[in-house]
């Protein structure tokens, strides 16, 4: 069994609108609300010994109805914050693919060289939720971390150099991590 479990926290509108949210501080909207109860009772039946967060509301957010259902209070950390995306940020995916197909394409495939114009790489957010990862494991397990998609396809694929693109992490998903 996993040691450590990673869930995306619930929908917001800008996952609804299909817009970059980046690290902005957006709220969770009535079915992110919805779907953050529902993974807080699927988390119940896991005896989760921690609870982690990313520190951005969404996932706080998350993480606090997960917590109030199972004991736990959230430990923040920072590494765990989605991709800074730079000058996408609060754009839609259809703006962008439409002024940039290239690199949105490179974004999608979590291609190792891509980079959010003025915005963070994939290189580099890999390299900070690896080391809070590496945290995590050291804590008392099983441990359950609220977070992103990006962060838990960088977690589980890792970087993709080969251009195809790892399949995309729903809300409020809970997916065990393989050692």
């Amino acid at each position: 069994m996993a040691e450590v479990f990673l869930a995306r926290h619930g929908r917001t509108a800008y996952n609804h609108e299909r817009r970059f949210q980046g690290q902005l501080p957006v709220a969770l909207d009535e079915v992110g609300r919805q779907q953050a109860q529902a993974l807080a009772e699927q988390a119940g039946r896991h005896g989760f010994g921690a609870l982690w967060s990313s520190p951005l509301r969404r996932a706080r957010e998350t993480a606090d109805a997960v917590s109030a259902r199972i004991g736990l209070e959230p430990r923040e950390d920072a590494r765990l914050m989605e991709t800074d995306a730079g000058d996408w940020t609060d754009r839609t995916f259809v703006d962008v693919q439409a002024e940039a197909p290239a690199e949105f394409e490179r974004f999608v495939a979590l291609d190792p060289t891509f980079a959010f114009p003025r915005g963070e790489s994939f290189a580099a957010q890999k390299l900070r939720v690896e080391a809070a990862l590496a945290d995590v494991r050291e804590g008392p397990l099983p441990a359950l971390v609220v977070c992103h998609g990006v962060v838990i396809r960088l977690a589980i694929y890792g970087l993709q150099a080969n251009g195809s693109a790892p399949p995309r992490i729903e809300n409020a998903t809970l997916v065990p991590l393989g050692d």
